[in-house]
């Protein structure tokens, strides 16, 4: 469509304008001040019309909505997967000996076991706290556990172990515990946060009277090792410096197991200096089958939307609605995802293999001792018992 401007600024349509324009632009004498951009949209056809008014908007809501789904499905494209791990077997049975178990692994056994030193940060998990505890009790020389009175987002939360701490006398003996005050910084990244309660751990720690060569466990408060793991590798020689554990992982109770892909957990033989606590990658050892990671495993709804906006992920919260308890209800029972985020996985074939809700799995074998022996106060961890307590 051609145009052209007048000596006194009115708009004239060509030659070569279409009847339509002609009648509006003949109208232009007469109506004074009608812009081009509207001569323009007078001149248009139905189907475009339709397009910059119903599909493009439609587009951009879309973007809107889904954009992280299309940013985690199209991430295969800009991001390789990690090194593999060199995965060691795990071997074990309750009826072969340490010295064996020791040898099958490639590693001599000791005249004595190392001193364990079990050291988390800790949020609201108070169920899985115990469950994690009651675990490792035998072989734990000291349990260390540092609470802040924020969360990584920099909100402010109770003492919870605090309040709760009647319940955990029976490790009371070998407990270090300590404080730390949050920085309540709005608006700063919350590994941040994070990192800086990392560090005051490590502090802690020396207070706990670690020393060179002690084992020290570090891992979340829900990845949780086996008992017969941390025997092993406190019995063990030669055992690695630094070794992660593979952990099976499930998502809100032991009903939902996701895959077997959590690394992060990890055993260090402890160094003055040089050990730091962290929550990352750290060597490229890993030992398989090694316990258990449940994350959002939770016995009331509350704590679901609690740890949603407390998480370091926070931003995952993307809609008010999301933490809407009946909604919160329906995604547990489903096997959904909390966030209505696609798996964080490196391969087409990944992401595409773990769309959609979680497979139920009504096995309970190989799951932590105490859980079955308390199955009644734990059921909501159980298969079959996805309903949550508000």
């Amino acid at each position: 469509m051609w145009w052209m401007m007048g000596e006194n600024g009115g708009n004239y349509c060509s030659k070569k304008s279409d009847d339509l324009c002609s009648n509006v632009c003949g109208q232009e004498s007469q109506v004074s001040g009608m812009s081009r951009i509207r001569c323009i949209l007078r001149g248009l056809d139905v189907k475009t019309y339709i397009f910059l008014f119903a599909v493009v908007p439609m587009c951009i809501f879309g973007i809107y909505i889904h954009g992280q789904k299309i940013s985690y499905f199209l991430r295969p494209l800009w991001e390789k997967p990690p090194k593999p791990f060199n995965v060691i077997p795990h071997y074990y049975n309750d009826n072969v000996t340490m010295e064996h178990l020791c040898r099958l692994h490639g590693w001599g056994v000791r005249e004595y076991p190392r001193r364990v030193y079990d050291a988390v940060l800790f949020s609201n998990e108070v169920e899985i706290l115990t469950l994690r505890w009651k675990e490792l009790y035998p072989y734990i020389a000291e349990f260390v556990l540092l609470e802040s009175n924020s969360t990584f987002t920099g909100l402010s939360k109770p003492l919870v172990f605090n309040s709760n701490r009647e319940q955990f006398k029976f490790v009371e003996p070998r407990l270090t515990y300590g404080t730390i005050g949050g920085r309540f910084k709005k608006g700063e990244n919350p590994f941040v946060e994070e990192a800086y309660q990392r560090v005051a751990l490590d502090q802690l720690l020396k207070i706990a009277g670690i020393t060179d060569d002690d084992l020290l466990i570090m891992s979340d408060v829900d990845e949780i090792p086996s008992a017969h793991t941390i025997n092993l590798l406190r019995w063990c020689d030669e055992v690695p410096a630094i070794l992660h554990l593979q952990l099976k992982n499930y998502l809100y109770s032991f009903e939902f197991r996701l895959d077997d892909k959590s690394w992060r957990a990890s055993v260090h033989r402890y160094q003055s200096g040089k050990t730091r606590y962290a929550h990352y990658r750290q060597s490229d050892t890993m030992l398989a089958d090694a316990g258990w990671h449940c994350s959002f495993c939770f016995r009331r709804i509350s704590d679901f939307i609690f740890k949603m906006k407390a998480y370091s992920h926070y931003d995952r919260v993307r809609f008010s609605h999301y933490l809407n308890p009946d909604r919160i209800q329906k995604v547990i029972c489903e096997g959904s995802d909390l966030f209505d985020m696609l798996p964080e996985e490196y391969t087409f074939k990944d992401i595409i293999g773990k769309m959609g809700p979680i497979p139920h799995s009504y096995s309970a074998v190989h799951l932590p001792a105490f859980l079955l022996e308390n199955a009644e106060n734990y059921k909501f961890l159980l298969p079959g018992n996805c309903m949550r307590e508000r």
